[in-house]
């Protein structure tokens, strides 16, 4: 993305990011990180706030965390662990990512970035971990490495996407989380059946 970003690019960026670290946080720095550090992302001074992901410590941090959740995404139940123990961590880092994009210069704004970005990864994270809890009640014992593999090139995907094509990743990201939100209501009712004790008739 060169140049100075206007406003649908960088709602678009911060859309995307947002999203993605519901999905795979530790993949999103990572990611961004190393393209800045390698040269291959050139952020504008308005994203300025970004470069500290291309510090050499929190790139080690995150490359150690991205393999712990890759592997611990691949395994039936502990991919729920895994999930549970983010709840809290992965909408703080979709926050903060959003943060970072919008312009310093407008504290309202920075305000309610933080607020929807948070919302935002929430959403996606519990659209992922109740769709993996239904996958789990599965008898399929491959289903969880397929799922996780699709989220992993998927996740990859939308990140180069939104820093290339900020306004479309935007929107694909509008889109999964319209998708997570159906995946929330749709798991509940299907674990709700899954879990409910069975009535033996009278």
């Amino acid at each position: 993305m060169g140049g100075d970003p206007g406003i649908v690019e960088i709602l678009g960026l911060a859309a995307s990011l947002s999203l993605l670290s519901g999905w795979r946080l530790y993949l999103c720095v990572l990611a961004t990180g190393l393209a800045m550090r390698w040269g291959a992302l050139s952020l504008p001074e308005h994203l300025a706030a970004l470069r500290v992901l291309a510090n050499p410590w929190v790139l080690g941090v995150a490359a150690a965390a991205a393999l712990l959740e890759f592997l611990a995404d691949k395994v039936a139940w502990l991919d729920s662990l895994w999930d549970a123990i983010h709840s809290l961590i992965r909408p703080l880092g979709g926050a903060l990512l959003t943060l970072a994009v919008i312009d310093p210069a407008d504290p309202a704004t920075q305000a309610i970035a933080f607020l929807l970005g948070g919302g935002a990864s929430l959403i996606a994270h519990g659209g992922k971990a109740s769709a993996r809890a239904v996958v789990n009640a599965s008898p399929e014992p491959f289903s969880n490495i397929a799922i996780s593999s699709v989220e992993d090139v998927a996740a990859g995907g939308l990140l180069a996407l939104a820093y290339a094509f900020p306004i479309a990743a935007g929107a694909i990201a509008l889109a999964l989380l319209a998708l997570a939100l159906w995946l929330m209501v749709r798991a509940r009712r299907v674990l709700g059946r899954i879990l409910a004790p069975s009535v033996s008739p009278h």
